[in-house]
């Protein structure tokens, strides 16, 4: 594990993306709030905060952190044309400490695309979870990063 006592303590931020993509149909359940497992988006957004909370646990090496804030965000895309449906899911994480929450943000985002596909995936094998990517990070020595 990287030390980081000597690093100064600042406000971080780390916010990541992706997406879900899936027939027009599974996206009409979700959306209706008819899925056999309930509320999709709802209880993928718990997943994703307590993913956030648990990424020590899961990644080698990686800081255990205090968080501030997590919060996860949905963008239903409709089918148009051939295309499939998709939700695009924006998950950001927030301290106040001496390492970013970039794999925080990362951890949140994939897990909570996860819950997604494990509560639609009777009715949807064929879902695609793709572009998961770090768009921002912000805060600490080498200060802001924002994907192009």
């Amino acid at each position: 594990m990287v030390d980081v006592a000597a690093k100064a303590a600042t406000h971080r931020i780390g916010i990541a993306g992706g997406r879900i993509d899936m027939l027009p149909s599974t996206l009409a359940l979700i959306e209706s709030g008819s899925a056999k497992k309930g509320d999709v988006l709802g209880i993928a957004r718990v997943a994703g905060i307590m993913a956030a909370k648990k990424t020590s646990d899961l990644i080698p090496l990686c800081h255990p952190l205090a968080l501030t804030r997590v919060a996860i965000e949905f963008e239903v895309s409709p089918a148009s044309g051939k295309s499939f449906g998709s939700v695009f899911c924006t998950a950001t994480v927030e301290t106040v400490g001496p390492t970013g929450v970039e794999m925080e943000a990362l951890t949140a985002l994939q897990v909570a695309l996860l819950t997604i596909y494990d509560m639609c995936k009777a009715v949807d094998r064929g879902m695609t979870i793709t572009d998961c990517k770090l768009l921002e990070k912000h805060g600490g020595k080498s200060g802001s990063y924002i994907a192009t």
